[in-house]
Parts: C-alpha cells; structure tokens; sequence
C-alpha cells in the first residue's frame, strides 16, 4: 500500500486538499492528521470496518477503547446518552482543546469503538486542521496515536511514517504538534469526575474548575479492572532499548544517574541519558544523551518527549536513563508517560 502524503498550512490549509484527505475517511479509509496534542490516525468512528482497520494497522489491541474526535459541539448530542453537568462546564472552559470527556454512549457508536463499555471518549480538537478535516469528512473520526501500539506517539508526519508507513492510507503533514503529550481524559459518568488521563489541561486546572476530582486507582498501576480510557492498561510509549526512570529531587536525581550511567558505562554498555540541560552537561564521556529541557521549563520537555524518546531507536543502545521531573501542573502527565515507557523500572532517590 503506498501512503499518501498532503502538506498544508497549520494555520490556513488548504480546504481542497483536506477535501481529499476527507475523501478518503469518506471511503474508509485510514488517514493520519495533526492535533494539537499528537496525530492522531483516523477513520470513520462509525464503521465499524474502518476502525478494525485502525486496530490491524497499529496492532492494538481490542479491549483498548479508543477516541472520537468532533468538529464542534453540536455534533456531540447524537454520540451519547446524557451529558451532565460536569460535562458542560468543562466543555464550556477547555473545549475545543486537549480534553477528552468520557460520557455515556449512545446506540450509533459501535462497540468496537469503545472496547465493549457502555461509555465512550469524545474529544473536540483545538487543532484548525483536525477540526476542518473532521468537518469535511462529515463524521466523528476515531483516532488513537498514529503509532505501532506501544511505540513513543508521533508528534510530526515522518514519525507517523516511520512506524505506518504502507500501513496506513495517507497523512495529512502540518508540522509538528504543539503540547506533545496526548489529551487528558476525564470520566464525567462518576459521582465525581475522575482523572483517566494526565495531559494539557492539569489536574490544578480541573480542581479550579470542578472544585473536586478525583483520579483513577489505576494511574498508580492497579489494572484489575478493565481499562476506561487509552493508555491506561498496556505499556506504552517506549523506545526499542529497556529505559530506567530516575525519580525524586534535585540534585538527587542528578547524584543517582550519575552513578547509574557510570555503572553501565563501566559494564561496556551503550548508554542512553533522556535529561535536562542542568543534567546533560555534567554526564560522563560516552554517555549518548538526548536532551528535552529546562526542568523548569515542562511545556518544553511535554512537546520534546515523544521525540526525544524515538531519537534513541537510531544509536543502538543498550539501556537509557531517564531523568524525573515535579508532578506539578504539566509533569503530571510527563511523568505518567515516562513511568509507562520505562515499564514502571524506577529508581527513586
């Protein structure tokens, strides 16, 4: 299969080129697009052998529900059942933007979609070319990371094309993508809405908002029940090479990779170092690192991650150190992603 590529201006695109990237969801076919958050890979969210396509191509599994992105709000109604009040006042404050809300479904959304659940994730792009090309396609688009399942999300069209390329019908290439880490996902069905997922929009933003949320058990790893949003069962997000999360505070975190990274080095590894800036500089020679940032800086470090991440596939290494960071505001949601692609291996200092 050859993969179709149509550039357009993140800003302004071009509508007759989207018309043709619409065209082909309008066929079934799978089209990865840009959002503000990663791209995602679509296909029309209400047949049900495009989205089983979505699943073959990314080698997802089943029981992993995934997202329906709208156009605009009025197009939400015929999707679920209720939409509650929570939901509303979190519609009104974030949408469109990097927020996914999980509400009641209703009969035309296929159980494909939702991985069997009564419930289903809808999320309204702040993205200009998501939301356009959603509109064109005249459907609500299911689109999970445009990534083979597990790999680091890709945050620019050659990253899609690096894991989908044959796989996939086209891609619709923007640039790259601004926040870089996937939405977060709130459970507005719950007496109180609970956190699914960390993402753009912060736990603080939604207690200011709400004035009480809660979050889900199995953010901290608990995975007896069956997962209500993507992301939160499977491992995800990781490079090729085994990668070792160094968590706690500065400069102890610095203390440990240090003695880390010498350790391996002196075992006659190749190793990888996913640091800060304050930390690159002071790593020892041979050391591969790849910096993603200002520490203080976490709107840097979210949309340098997944690149970062995917840098490490092309030096052959044989063990990365990833260096943690505060859990405030944005940090949350990077190191929810950090602590799923090391495959919870933590160090803590």
């Amino acid at each position: 299969m050859h993969t179709e590529c149509f550039v357009v201006d993140k800003e302004h695109p071009d509508q007759g080129v989207l018309g043709q990237a619409a065209e082909f969801l309008k066929r079934g076919k799978l089209v990865a697009f840009p959002t503000e958050t990663v791209y995602g890979l679509g296909a029309n969210g209400l047949d049900e052998k495009a989205v089983a396509d979505i699943y073959v191509a990314k080698g997802r599994p089943s029981d992993n529900p995934l997202i329906l992105h709208i156009s605009c709000i009025e197009e939400l109604k015929r999707l679920v059942a209720h939409i509650p009040n929570n939901a509303k006042v979190l519609m009104n404050a974030y949408w469109p933007g990097p927020l996914t809300l999980v509400l009641r479904r209703s009969a035309i959304v296929p159980d494909i979609v939702t991985g069997g659940l009564e419930t289903v994730g809808i999320r309204l792009p702040d993205s200009v070319v998501a939301r356009e090309l959603i509109a064109l396609a005249g459907t609500p688009i299911a689109a999970p990371s445009a990534n083979i399942s597990g790999r680091p999300s890709p945050t620019s069209a050659q990253a899609v094309l690096v894991d989908l390329e044959g796989k996939i019908d086209a891609v619709v290439d923007a640039g790259n993508c601004e926040i870089g880490v996937e939405s977060t996902v709130v459970d507005c069905t719950t007496p109180v809405p609970t956190l699914l997922r960390p993402g753009g929009i912060t736990l603080e933003m939604l207690m200011e908002t709400l004035g009480e949320v809660e979050m889900d058990p199995i953010l901290s790893g608990s995975f007896e029940l069956a997962p209500r949003s993507p992301g939160m069962k499977y491992t995800h997000y990781a490079p090729d090479a085994p990668m070792v999360l160094v968590e706690g505070e500065y400069p102890q975190v610095l203390e440990l990779i240090l003695k880390e990274v010498s350790a391996a080095l002196a075992e006659g590894k190749r190793v990888g170092a996913l640091v800060s800036l304050q930390t690159a500089d002071k790593l020892p020679s041979g050391t591969i690192p790849f910096v993603y940032g200002m520490r203080e800086n976490v709107e840097e470090i979210a949309a340098n991650l997944y690149s970062a991440l995917r840098s490490y596939d092309d030096h052959s290494v044989d063990v990365i150190f990833a260096e943690g960071i505060s859990e405030d505001g944005l940090g949350l949601a990077v190191m929810n992603r950090l602590r799923k692609a090391s495959g919870y291996r933590i160090i803590k200092g």
